[in-house]
């Protein structure tokens, strides 16, 4: 059984920088697609970043040009680097992946949570004024 485990997450000031990584263990082969997603209180979540397997790299609106998502040097890992961090990007940070393929709209920040099945438990970010 495959199993994600984040970590990095914490407190900063706005304008700051985090870099949240992902390991996923059990898995048997790299896989298609791992993504980021969050999840503020009280609202729905939503796609972050998503990076396929032959590198394609797709990123939320609100994110494009602050985050950066990268593979790991170990097989299946996934970071996010995440700089001039707003208020408004606190919340729960989850890491998802899929080993098993899909459609060339599969692996986007907009349609990855409808098609990724494997999920960590989340790493809050908290960024403070």
């Amino acid at each position: 059984q495959v199993q994600l485990l984040e970590s990095g997450g914490g407190s900063v000031q706005v304008g700051g920088s985090l870099r949240l990584s992902c390991a996923a263990s059990g898995a048997p082969y790299s896989s298609y697609c791992m993504g980021w997603f969050r999840q503020a209180p009280g609202m729905e979540r939503e796609g972050v970043a998503t990076i396929r397997s032959d590198g394609l790299t797709t990123y939320a609106p609100s994110v494009k040009g602050r985050f950066t998502i990268s593979s790991g040097r170990a097989k299946n890992a996934l970071t996010l680097q995440m700089n001039s961090l707003k208020s408004e990007d606190t919340a729960m940070y989850y890491c998802a992946a899929d080993w098993e393929g899909g459609g060339p709209e599969d692996c986007t920040y907009s349609e990855a949570g409808n098609f990724l099945d494997a999920w960590g438990q989340g790493t809050l970010v908290t960024v403070s004024s």
